[in-house]
């Protein structure tokens, strides 16, 4: 459209509608192939965040496994992944409600493995030569002030028959059984260390009964990352390390470790949640593998007799969840213009189709933001990296010399990353006016173990420089205005965006979801996964408390002085709801315009359509009215605390 209409930036009308955004837009994960049969986990926020096994069968027919009154969700780290598997059309599951396990069996109605003890279950996997479900097992004591970890058997046959086969550390993940069934691989780490910092990788003998016999510490350690542990069909153990600061593919074969590509890029990822996957077989000699470079993924093929990578083209740039079904790689995959689907790719003619959608793709190209991959210059001369989104809407622009608000993104984690894939929340700034820059600030995963560990000590710092000087980068550039700077972020992100609203005076607005504003009480309150996360992102507790209360951002309420809205959930257990509240409270008292929206059903993390809308559409209308522009478009009005004032 040659002639479009002005109107200031931020009040833009925009099909990228939040009910839209809430109601269409599913998450996708977890795929598992069975024979000819793909199944993955949909999140639907439309049935009030259920996560629900979708399989596909020969006919190109998706069809729901579980019925309504189901969830296949596990609590296990809280954060959870891996809660179903499926072996000869056998479907083992954990139930949300309940975290018990259930089977289905074909043709059979759907019933309990375990009963209520106390038990979480993650990563399943089936063992049809012992009619059992080999897994990771969380259990609750009520004399332990942290749950047990271990690896488990449970009977396919008879309920409640659970056998603990590996247990004594404090985390366990990945067990995986070799093809003979002589051997099973496992994962496992201990406080302080965090998975991406240092695990171990163990092989134990199976003995004819099934039990754990001889076992053997193949890699890993303190300060090297294992992750994916997978067998070969020939009974070889494969794996990624970060030992030589890349997450590299290794093998362990004839009683030795062996190097199988040198890449600067990332084959692995932080192990937040269960039964992430970056590679699978191909055939004995080859494995298909996804791999990251400055923020943007890529698909290889991997002889292993010649070590040769050869790039697979596609048009798509950010890959997770890679399987295996015959000549078709299985995956979800993304790019700037499509949102995250599942992808069915024929690896000998390259040609792919779409399994599933996680998002109706019916908005105009005219409406989409394509990023601009950003590499700047932060303190210490360190390069730190980040994606720009210039403001787009086919129908309006900005008042002539005015430049657009930005809204700075500092994803969670901390040491996940962001990517290019299209995402409709993004584009429902975007195509409303605001420019969006999407960081990856120093910790970030995807530039190798030396980047992510620049947060070490560092945290509330580090990541802080990296947003303001990739903002006055782009301020510099002329890409933006530079007096209408917000910054946004959830968990850890939250915690950044209240590190950077309370000690620098930067940005003039910023919206909290769910963040971190107590590093006492998270460290205090937290759950087993991360209780001594802090340990290395800020100092070893107790000892070095004091450090704690500087660095958190409550104890320096009186600091902040500008806009700011919190998101939260009443049931949060990573971050409890009383974090905000008291900065909240403390912005109130001082006559800082600030809102406060809680949401009484929510845990960490929104997954239900109303709130995720509400959500939205409250942080539009908060930066209407701070920044005083007028919205095109009815929006429940969000009570706003001193704004007069």
């Amino acid at each position: 459209m040659k002639n479009k209409k002005i109107a200031p930036f931020g009040s833009w009308p925009s099909p990228v509608k939040a009910k839209f955004i809430a109601a269409g837009h599913i998450r996708l994960g977890q795929i598992k192939v069975d024979e000819n049969q793909v199944y993955w986990v949909e999140n639907r926020p439309s049935e009030e965040g259920r996560n629900v096994i979708v399989a596909r069968n020969s006919k190109g027919e998706n069809f729901d496994v579980i019925p309504s009154s189901y969830n296949a969700r596990t609590r296990v780290h809280e954060y959870g992944g891996g809660s179903f598997t499926v072996k000869d059309k056998i479907v083992c599951f954990s139930n949300f409600e309940d975290q018990n396990l259930y089977i289905k069996i074909p043709g059979e109605e759907i019933k309990p493995l375990t009963g209520n003890n106390n038990a979480r279950y993650a990563d399943l996997n089936i063992d049809m030569k012992f009619k059992r479900v080999l897994c990771v097992r969380e259990k609750y004591k009520n004399s332990e002030k942290e749950p047990g970890n271990s690896i488990v058997s449970i009977s396919l046959e008879s309920s409640n028959d659970e056998q603990t086969l590996i247990w004594g550390n404090d985390f366990y993940s990945s067990p995986r059984l070799s093809p003979d069934r002589r051997k099973i691989a496992y994962l496992t780490w201990n406080h302080p260390e965090m998975p991406w910092d240092g695990t171990e990788l163990w092989v134990a003998d199976l003995n004819p009964d099934g039990s754990i016999g001889k076992k053997e510490k193949i890699a890993g350690g303190k300060k090297e990352s294992i992750f994916q542990p997978e067998w070969s069909p020939d009974n070889v153990l494969y794996f990624v390390s970060d030992r030589n600061n890349w997450w590299n593919i290794y093998r362990f074969n004839k009683n030795k470790v062996e190097s199988l590509i040198k890449m600067k890029a990332d084959f692995g990822l932080p192990h937040w949640v269960f039964g992430l996957s970056t590679y699978a077989f191909y055939s004995g000699n080859k494995i298909v593998c996804s791999y990251t470079k400055k923020g943007k993924w890529f698909l290889g093929l991997l002889n292993l007799e010649t070590k040769n990578l050869d790039l697979i083209k596609t048009k798509y740039d950010t890959i997770s969840c890679v399987k295996i079904m015959g000549k078709n790689l299985i995956m979800i995959a993304a790019s700037p213009r499509q949102s995250p689907s599942i992808i069915s790719l024929n690896i000998n003619t390259r040609k792919s189709k779409v399994l599933r959608h996680s998002a109706d793709n019916s908005i105009p190209l005219e409406y989409i933001s394509v990023p601009k991959s950003m590499t700047f210059t932060s303190n210490r001369g360190e390069e730190a990296y980040g994606f720009y989104y210039p403001p787009k809407n086919k129908r309006f622009k900005g008042p002539k010399g005015e430049k657009p608000p930005l809204i700075v993104i500092v994803h969670g984690g901390p040491t996940s990353s962001t990517s290019t894939s299209l995402d409709l929340k993004k584009q429902f700034w975007t195509s409303r006016g605001f420019a969006v820059f999407d960081v990856n600030y120093g910790g970030s995963s995807g530039y190798g173990r030396n980047y992510r560990d620049r947060l070490k000590g560092t945290w509330g710092i580090k990541d802080v420089d990296d947003c303001i000087n990739g903002v006055k980068f782009l301020v510099k550039k002329g890409k933006v205005d530079g007096e209408r700077l917000i910054i946004r972020g959830g968990s850890a992100g939250g915690y950044t965006v209240l590190c950077a609203l309370t000690f620098r005076d930067f940005f003039r607005a910023g919206a909290s979801y769910y963040g971190v504003s107590d590093l006492v009480k998270l460290t205090e309150e937290t759950h087993k996964f991360e209780s001594h996360y802090l340990d290395s992102l800020i100092g070893k507790y107790p000892e070095q408390i004091k450090l704690y209360k500087e660095r958190s951002p409550i104890n320096s309420a009186g600091k902040l002085r500008v806009p700011v809205i919190f998101f939260q959930g009443a049931e949060d257990k990573v971050v409890p709801p009383e974090q905000s509240k008291i900065f909240v409270s403390f912005l109130e008292k001082k006559g800082v315009p600030v809102s406060y929206i809680l949401f009484e059903d929510e845990q960490h993390g929104f997954r239900k359509e109303q709130n995720i809308k509400r959500s939205l559409e409250a942080e539009l209308y908060f930066y209407s009215r701070i920044f005083g522009f007028e919205l095109k478009e009815e929006i429940d009005p969000v009570p706003i605390k001193n704004l007069y004032t």
